[in-house]
């Protein structure tokens, strides 16, 4: 499966190179890296005797919405039914010693071990059901800094592999909530506009790298991540089921009379920011390099094209601003 998993990022790189589409190429190397993260979690689960009960495994985050790229880590967790809520801790307790074995697993695939330790081998984030809505409703409940900051990754999941009804019956069960919760919307955009886009009063480029990185922008962080955030904003308040990007902000531009002139303007910003932190990516680098960029080492279309995709931004950031602060 080691095998398997380089051959798609080999794959990848060379449909990149030829011009494939930043979201088709995204979501072909996630729906194979989902193939291959399958296949890993069933030979896995073949060596332990796992309890009788039904459990899914979920993803989150840029996995979770379909956007994989070329440096992405593990953001996943464990979700179970057990037949008495007096049983969760015993089935947990079972369940554990497998999810890490699928966790490290994964890492030899090259599917990096989470830094914040966010995957299913924490007990933290390998719950039952009702747990994991418990868990949901303070967050949305109790807006608090760090419950906002798990909004922005655990608010993105999907079901992977197992009951795919447990995370589909959560997903339905969590769709309206959002919107009955004004103060978890506005703490939720507080903190997205609180990462601005690199872009100056007078339309030059600002520079986030310090002295390690001078004259750097963190494409992750400035670039794509303004996108996300509102378009998991405006999900989350219109109730839209998707997780992906590009799916999302299609999907509620409707509901916000939005013009699909400026829809599309916003998807292909974005999209080229994508393509820059790939390009970035397979440049190489460590794990804070990676997704930065130095403009002056861009091509002037490619600068004058960067500048457009943080107004982009800006604009997206302006409207969020409207709509929960002012």
């Amino acid at each position: 499966m080691a095998d398997a998993a380089k051959a798609v990022r080999a794959r990848a790189h060379e449909l990149f190179v030829n011009g494939m589409g930043i979201d088709a190429l995204s979501k072909w190397m996630s729906g194979l890296n989902d193939l291959i993260s399958n296949r890993v979690i069933e030979l896995v689960a073949d060596e332990f005797d796992l309890p009788p009960v039904p459990w899914c495994w979920m993803v989150f985050g840029s996995e979770g919405r379909l956007e994989q790229t070329f440096a992405s880590d593990q953001d996943n967790g464990l979700i179970f039914m057990p037949e008495n809520e007096s049983d969760t801790d015993t089935i947990r307790n079972a369940m554990l010693p497998f999810a890490r074995a699928v966790n490290r697993a994964l890492d030899i695939c090259g599917f990096m071990l989470c830094p914040g330790d966010i995957m299913a081998g924490n007990p933290t984030w390998c719950l039952s059901v009702q747990e994991w809505r418990r868990r949901f409703s303070t967050w949305m409940e109790e807006p608090d800094p760090e419950a906002l900051l798990n909004a922005s990754i655990f608010f993105d999941f999907r079901p992977l592999y197992g009951q795919d009804d447990l995370v589909d019956d959560l997903h339905q069960w969590l769709l309206p909530q959002p919107s009955r919760c004004p103060r978890f919307l506005r703490g939720m955009a507080e903190q997205a506009l609180g990462c601005t886009p690199s872009l100056g009063w007078f339309g030059n480029f600002s520079y986030d790298g310090g002295h390690r990185y001078p004259h750097t922008i963190d494409l992750k962080m400035r670039g794509s991540r303004p996108f996300v955030d509102a378009a998991r904003i405006w999900a989350l308040q219109h109730g839209v089921w998707t997780t992906n990007t590009v799916e999302r902000l299609r999907s509620i531009g409707a509901a916000m009379s939005r013009p699909s002139s400026d829809t599309a303007a916003s998807i292909e910003a974005f999209e080229f920011v994508q393509r820059l932190r790939i390009q970035r990516h397979l440049d190489g680098g460590d794990y804070d390099e990676v997704n930065r960029v130095n403009p002056s080492e861009l091509t002037a279309p490619q600068r004058m094209m960067l500048k457009e995709a943080f107004k982009q931004a800006k604009l997206l950031q302006l409207r969020l601003s409207q709509e929960f602060i002012q």
